[in-house]
């Protein structure tokens, strides 16, 4: 039989961003609440804590939901609606408030001003214990059971095992690419979307660039040939193949499409975006009239590395002492293909370092987004990756996290209060 105690007692399973960002909530807005949130590795915040190389990329600079909304390849629309109740500039102004200054980088990302993301860590760390939410690491909830009269039973293993009646319970436990790790939210009535990975590097074994890693370029447009799937941006050539956020953010849109094709296809790279073959083809004929005595290879056009222009003009088979006035038609053609559409035959992906995401989770129709609560189970939240929500890089999973997590705590804090 359940105490009393347990309708003033709520849990949060996962010591990621978006359950330390509702345990948080929940506490601060019901202090008569027992907040506990639980961990089962002893590693908190492990995500926020390598994001951005070490600084962690917490948001992204949007001046609206709509705006914000269009960075999610899944999850954009319905987030449109949270993201008016919590987005963005809440976040800055939620880190400020608690002494943690963020700063805008010219591409938009956003960064504690300290370069640091333990900075961030710690301030969600302090503000939980101000908040007076109790940490359980190394706690697994190996059973959940919902109650006849509400609430839910938890039957917790580890560090800190016993078992645990809560009135309402919110899941942050994150995406996983294993379809089977979900299976016990299955078992609580929800449906999931198969979970495919997203945010990935392309493998190309064959590269024509592989002599050339370390080589960027910041504007490039990669298309993948036969489909509707392009992205333009930076791009970075690597030991196993190409990078970049032009390369991950069009992994992230063609997510689902990229798995389909068991991650084979070519991606054609537009080393000069702004052009299209008639422009270029003009472009070159004004230069050649005007530097027929320079050397092709020796004097790289568009900005581009001295590395890769000699590579893209050797391809074409432009010899070291060629000049433009001398240049064949044949060879110019070819030069002018290369910097339109340099192939690359992808042959599989490569995680982005350790900041994994995954598409796929939780379907949105069954959630509440105004609340995050469960249509199927009362008094069960959704907050963060377990859901399918995923954003391209830039700080967009953050923000995701931080709103869905706020509006998941402050409705557990709401409820039956």
């Amino acid at each position: 039989m359940q105490t009393p105690s347990h309708f003033n007692t709520v849990a949060v399973l996962g010591g990621g961003a978006a359950g330390f960002f509702g345990a948080i909530a929940c506490a601060e807005a019901n202090p008569r609440l027992t907040v506990y949130l639980i961990e089962k590795t002893g590693k908190l915040l492990s995500k926020v804590r390598i994001s951005g190389g070490g600084r962690c990329n917490v948001t992204h600079a949007c001046e609206s939901p709509a705006q914000l909304a269009q960075h999610y390849p899944r999850g954009g629309k319905q987030l449109k609606e949270a993201f008016r109740e919590f987005d963005a500039r809440a976040t800055i102004t939620w880190f400020e408030q608690r002494g943690v200054a963020l700063k805008t980088e010219a591409d938009g990302r956003m960064f504690p001003t300290t370069d640091s993301s333990e900075t961030i860590a710690q301030c969600l760390l302090d503000a939980a214990q101000r908040a007076g939410v109790r940490i359980l690491p190394q706690t697994n909830a190996e059973e959940i059971a919902p109650q006849p009269g509400g609430g839910f039973r938890l039957r917790l293993t580890g560090a800190h095992a016993q078992e645990l009646p809560v009135a309402r319970l919110l899941i942050a436990t994150g995406g996983s690419p294993k379809a089977e790790n979900y299976q016990w939210l299955r078992q609580l009535g929800h449906s999931i979307v198969e979970p495919v990975p997203s945010l990935f590097t392309f493998n190309v074994p064959e590269s024509p660039l592989r002599e050339l890693p370390g080589v960027s370029v910041p504007h490039v447009r990669v298309r993948v040939a036969g489909e509707k799937l392009e992205y333009e941006g930076p791009i970075l050539v690597t030991h196993w193949g190409v990078s970049g956020p032009a390369v991950l953010k069009l992994s992230a849109w063609g997510a689902r499409r990229l798995h389909e094709l068991n991650y084979e296809s070519t991606a054609l790279v537009s080393w000069v975006p702004a052009h299209t073959e008639e422009s270029l083809r003009q472009w070159l004929h004004t230069f050649r009239d005007q530097n027929g005595r320079k050397t092709v290879e020796s004097n790289p056009l568009f900005g581009l590395p001295q590395r890769l222009w000699r590579t893209l003009t050797d391809q074409a088979g432009i010899g070291p002492e060629m000049r433009w006035s001398e240049l064949p038609a044949k060879l110019q053609n070819r030069l002018i293909e290369s910097l339109l559409r340099t192939p690359l035959p992808v042959r599989g992906k490569t995680t982005y370092k350790e900041e994994f995401v995954t598409c796929g989770g939780i379907v949105l129709s069954e959630v509440n987004m105004h609340t995050m609560e469960s249509r199927r189970a009362p008094g069960l939240y959704f907050a963060g990756e377990v859901l399918d929500i995923d954003g391209i890089t830039g700080g967009f999973n953050f923000q995701a996290a931080w709103t869905t997590g706020y509006l998941a705590g402050r409705a557990m804090a709401a409820s039956g209060s």
